[in-house]
């Protein structure tokens, strides 16, 4: 596993509703509750990308990235956008490695779908249809995740927020290297 303190790596803090694609060493942080983060990386192109999905469908025509400004603040439309992108850049799907993230019920509910568990079926459902496979998640549960992602490696760092007020903090104030 590559170290996480890359010096040559830029640095990208990724809201809520982003993605990312890296054909540059990148180190992407992200802090997830219910939301999911998608990765995907081609060892052999040494590209990555990432999504910090928030609701799990559009419920707009299948290009929908190309119609909606908030298009990749839904699963569905950024997994589409970042496998596309992928396979355009020369990336077989029998090379990309998959990995899913977050998901989490962080308020208490009766409900068997929440937020948390829909973003993580939608996910799993695009995947399974694109015929990929995942090598690892960490799914579920109530408690948030802060994930950091090379886009070099494909390494994927994540530590588990037990205190849902982590989640809240402003990017600025647990994140001060941004852009340095």
């Amino acid at each position: 596993m590559t170290p996480i303190h890359t010096p040559d790596a830029l640095k990208v803090y990724l809201q809520p509703g982003e993605l990312y694609v890296g054909e540059e060493p990148t180190k992407v942080v992200t802090v997830l509750g219910s939301c999911v983060s998608v990765t995907l990386f081609c060892k052999r192109l040494q590209i990555g990308a990432i999504c910090h999905g928030v609701l799990p469908h559009c419920r707009k025509v299948k290009k929908c990235h190309e119609l909606c400004r908030d298009s990749f603040k839904y699963v569905d439309c950024s997994l589409h956008y970042m496998i596309g992108r992928m396979r355009s850049s020369g990336c077989m799907d029998s090379e990309l490695e998959v990995k899913l993230f977050g998901g989490a019920d962080t308020l208490p509910s009766q409900k068997e779908n929440t937020i948390g568990s829909m973003n993580v079926k939608m996910a799993l459902e695009m995947i399974r249809q694109e015929h990929l496979r995942i090598i690892a998640a960490d799914v579920g549960d109530s408690f948030g995740r802060k994930i950091i992602f090379l886009t070099h490696t494909g390494d994927v760092y994540l530590k588990r927020l037990k205190d849902a007020a982590a989640l809240v903090q402003k990017p600025g104030v647990t994140f001060k290297t941004r852009g340095k």
